[in-house]
């Protein structure tokens, strides 16, 4: 299964260094938290990516593009007159990344729509760029696909101003709205799971994908959460990034779960 990583917003909230590059490749102990997402889906087996690049997108590609000689031990041979380059060793992950221009300004549902060609008629797995979590790929995988819905989002329970959800008894969401002060329920995290069928609740660029697409799957009973009681924090300022980056370098990280 691939995974869609939604990594083309502005990041306005963290203008300090998104003034530079795309959020996503704000860096937490000096990798970017895409690169940390990746590693949590890649820690079960999930290696093919698919990255919904829009502002600055230059620079996930240009990263990418240096990532293999960066993480490798290489002999650069310029004794004949030429340029000869050796690789020794490589610290690699199996990797197979494409990322895709989806526009400046694309909403989120947008960027989604635009790499329907990617993806194919297939699963995948779809979550913001600017979060990490402890989640269970495995179990969130299993649960998608025994309840058969359309999609399944990850709930958790934070004070956040993220997609307010309704739960009920048989963990269907039966509404979807915008969080609003004081309310003490389940948030959408990301880290979801959607068949292919979900293209056809987004109509183009403008589309809000936490809006009518998810207000419509949870009305039609399409929309499932799987609740998730561990870690989970988005990186939306300053602050937040120096807390991932306190967990990290003290090794207490949760959802750093590989070697």
């Amino acid at each position: 299964m691939k995974v869609v990583i939604l990594a083309g917003g502005h990041g306005t909230r963290i203008a300090e260094e998104s003034a530079y590059k795309p959020k996503p490749m704000i860096e937490i102990d000096e990798m970017p938290i895409l690169w940390h997402i990746m590693k949590e889906y890649s820690y079960y087996g999930f290696n093919e990516f698919v990255i919904c690049a829009g502002y600055k997108q230059h620079v996930i590609k240009e990263w990418f593009t240096n990532y293999f000689i960066h993480n490798s031990d290489v002999t650069f041979d310029y004794s004949n007159g030429r340029s000869d380059l050796t690789v020794h060793k490589s610290h690699m992950e199996p990797w197979k990344v494409t990322v895709v221009d989806t526009g400046l300004d694309t909403m989120t549902g947008g960027r989604i729509k635009r790499i329907q060609e990617y993806v194919g008629d297939e699963p995948f797995f779809m979550t913001y760029g600017d979060g990490v979590c402890d989640v269970d790929i495995s179990k969130l995988l299993e649960f998608h696909k025994e309840h058969g819905k359309i999609a399944t989002l990850t709930a958790v329970l934070q004070d956040q101003s993220k997609g307010v959800l309704d739960i009920g008894g048989d963990n269907a969401v039966k509404s979807f709205r915008e969080k609003e002060i004081s309310d003490g329920v389940p948030i959408n995290a990301g880290y979801m799971v959607l068949n292919p069928e979900i293209f056809n609740y987004i109509d183009g660029d403008e589309t809000v994908f936490e809006k009518s697409p998810l207000e419509k799957l949870a009305k039609e009973g399409e929309l499932m959460s799987y609740i998730h009681r561990g870690y989970w924090q988005c990186m939306d300022n300053l602050r937040e990034k120096q807390a991932l980056e306190r967990l990290l370098k003290a090794n207490k990280a949760p959802w750093k779960k590989w070697d």
